[in-house]
């Protein structure tokens, strides 16, 4: 089976140095994430100049629809224009033999840079698809971003929306299953005092520890796969002081937002048992990702096995199916079938020596050509 066209083809392979260079001018303006408008508008301004009726939301997504048949009934296709480091000023791309190394060009530049290409084809080729996508260059996926942009979409449309694609990770990976998390801060505070004068006072740091050692010793619902961490603890002054404050921070994370839930009440049952008078203790919710909702399955078993029959069609080596923490979660958590799906073949992202590789652009640009053009009936495209 064919997925695209020659014509279109031939769009990638006349059009695959536009892309390049459109990758590298974006991968060097910064967008950590909360700061993301200055990348934001220049895709703004360079979808308007292509002749797009795109437009920038409250939380500087950058939206651009294709109107279809059926305006009632949404497709969803998405790439975050946030970076995971929040202190880059100056970035720039350099290229070593095949490689383009820069922080933030494959998570996830070169997918949103792909998704802007198929979105210049279709408008310039005037094609009307089933229904209306919503292109989304969307902010606040990464860390406590919170899935930010994506959420706000999915909220306000939910009801309409049919399917969803994020474009984002590489090519041999696609996720079809939400690992849902909840972040939390927790602090202590006590009056404190000298070691050895004010000993017996309430400790915070032992506090902390008393807390931790009960968290510990939650017992982990089994109905799928869940898991905790304590990822940083803080607190005290020094070695002849009682710590007066002192904080950790504690996630948990599933597949299935039934277990997020018996976490989340076994959480709040140790801290809502912590009663003395001599402390303070404060929570904080740092971030919270839903996981799966009530969806079908038959449904989202025949739409990832369509997806993944688009991408083995481009790319011969083998698709890992993941369960991951990504924009999907969103709408997988409203029971919408959806799918995070890499256009680019890379590595080290999260570092500041993230790679990809200049030889999978062609096969990525025509991949995310055909997951999105499937949405245009054959016929209106030879």
């Amino acid at each position: 089976m064919d997925y695209l066209t020659h014509n279109e083809i031939k769009y990638v392979q006349q059009h695959l140095e536009e892309n390049i260079q459109l990758l590298k001018t974006l991968t060097e303006i910064p967008s950590p994430t909360f700061h993301e408008k200055k990348r934001a508008t220049f895709c703004l301004n360079w979808l308007q100049s292509i002749g797009a009726n795109a437009y920038m939301d409250n939380v500087n997504n950058v939206i651009c629809p294709i109107n279809g048949e059926n305006n009632e009934t949404l497709i969803i296709i998405m790439a975050h224009n946030d970076i995971a480091f929040p202190d880059i000023q100056n970035i720039q791309v350099k290229q070593v033999d095949n490689k383009l190394f820069a922080p933030g060009i494959g998570d996830d530049t070169a997918n949103m840079v792909n998704m802007l290409m198929t979105i210049q084809y279709i408008i310039k080729m005037r094609l009307q698809p089933k229904y209306q996508i919503l292109f989304v260059i969307n902010s606040g996926e990464e860390g406590l971003g919170n899935s930010m942009g994506c959420r706000q979409i999915i909220e306000k449309y939910h009801s309409k929306i049919k399917e969803f694609i994020s474009l984002d990770g590489y090519l041999n990976e696609c996720t079809y299953c939400a690992v849902g998390s909840k972040r939390y801060q927790i602090d202590v505070k006590t009056h404190g005092g000298h070691s050895y004068v004010n000993f017996g006072q309430e400790n915070a740091i032992a506090w902390i520890a008393k807390i931790i050692t009960q968290l510990n010793q939650i017992s982990l619902p089994t109905e799928a796969k869940t898991t905790f961490n304590f990822g940083k603890i803080e607190g005290g002054s020094a070695i002849n002081v009682i710590a007066n404050h002192a904080s950790v921070t504690y996630e948990f994370r599933s597949s299935s937002q039934q277990c997020l839930n018996i976490m989340e009440q076994s959480f709040q049952k140790i801290i809502n048992n912590i009663n003395d008078k001599h402390i303070d203790i404060q929570i904080k919710v740092l971030g919270e990702r839903p996981g799966n909702g009530p969806l079908s399955q038959e449904k989202m078993r025949k739409f990832t096995s369509r997806n993944l029959n688009i991408i083995q069609h481009f790319y011969k080596k083998n698709i890992i199916l993941c369960e991951n923490s990504t924009d999907s979660n969103i709408p997988l958590s409203y029971g919408i079938c959806a799918n995070t799906i890499g256009t680019i073949i890379g590595g080290d992202a999260h570092t500041y020596h993230e790679w990809i590789d200049i030889n999978s652009i062609p096969i990525g640009f025509q991949v995310a050509m055909a997951l999105i053009l499937q949405y245009v009936d054959w016929e209106l495209r030879i």
